[in-house]
């Protein structure tokens, strides 16, 4: 996930962070068909090292290690301390030569065009100043090397996404509102937002083509999801337990939508990003 600054730092150091990990399982399966896409896109070249930005629990890095076999280089970087330590125990359990960093990639000192591949997984809309985020990756690559990145379009087109908070409001309202433009889950939601950004850090030949992916996990998992994830999850842990059980009765009727037999299923509406570096 996320490559945030200080005050997201501290919120996937502590709390976010350490609920990723511990619903690693179910978010790996539920991103998995994007996690495939992104691989085989930026596998389509040949690579010696690459990097992986807001890599979280390292699914993605470890996919992309599998695919790119013992040729190719893989680091991942994060700046969530739980979800590193989690990443670095898969990796020993696999035994992949795969590197990760726990560190914020906006201000990290990367070896200047170190490597020829940067790509992420949901993990670049969380940046306090984008522009610099971007030209810090830039100076890692090599000329010629590529950018690959999978983010979130609008929150009005991923309805999965913000089903609990519009429906936890009446009963907390301090929950956080979401705004255009601003670090975040949706933050890369605005296609000409990407090129300005891309265009002032330093990347070349942009495109950016919606993406919408099925996706997909147990039924018998939602309840953990509601719980531990997203701005509701993270109210919840504050709240004694009648108030829990009030808001999570609120929140659970908001999924019947997505639920078919014993599966939960969304769309998730996304962007997928590539650029050169000049």
């Amino acid at each position: 996930m996320g490559t945030e600054a200080s005050g997201q730092g501290a919120l996937w150091t502590g709390s976010a962070g350490n609920a990723w990990v511990d619903e690693q399982a179910v978010l790996d399966q539920m991103f998995r068909p994007i996690e495939t896409l992104l691989v085989e896109a930026a596998a389509t070249a040949p690579v010696e090292r690459a990097l992986d930005v807001g890599c979280g629990t390292g699914g993605t890095t470890l996919a992309l290690a599998r695919r790119l076999g013992p040729g190719a280089r893989c680091t991942g970087i994060d700046i969530s301390e739980p979800m590193i330590a989690s990443a670095r125990r898969q990796a020993r359990q696999e035994g992949l030569p795969v590197d990760f960093v726990c560190a914020d990639a906006q201000h990290h000192r990367f070896e200047p065009a170190s490597v020829d591949l940067v790509l992420s997984r949901f993990g670049v809309m969380f940046f306090d100043d984008p522009v610099a985020a971007f030209a810090n990756l830039r100076r890692a690559t090599r000329p010629g090397g590529r950018l690959y990145f999978v983010a979130w379009r609008t929150a009005e087109e991923n309805p999965f996404m913000t089903a609990a908070e519009h429906a936890a409001r009446p009963l907390l309202p301090s929950l956080p509102q979401r705004h255009a433009d601003e670090a975040g889950q949706f933050g890369f939601a605005r296609e000409d937002r990407i090129r300005t950004i891309l265009a002032r850090g330093g990347w070349e030949r942009a495109t950016v083509e919606r993406l919408d992916v099925p996706c997909r996990f147990p039924e018998s998992e939602l309840d953990g999801y509601l719980s531990r994830m997203g701005p509701v999850g993270r109210a919840l842990a504050g709240l004694d337990a009648g108030m829990r059980q009030r808001v999570l009765g609120a929140v659970r009727p908001a999924f019947n939508a997505f639920i078919s037999g014993d599966t939960v299923s969304f769309r998730a509406a996304c962007w997928m990003v590539s650029a050169q570096a000049g």
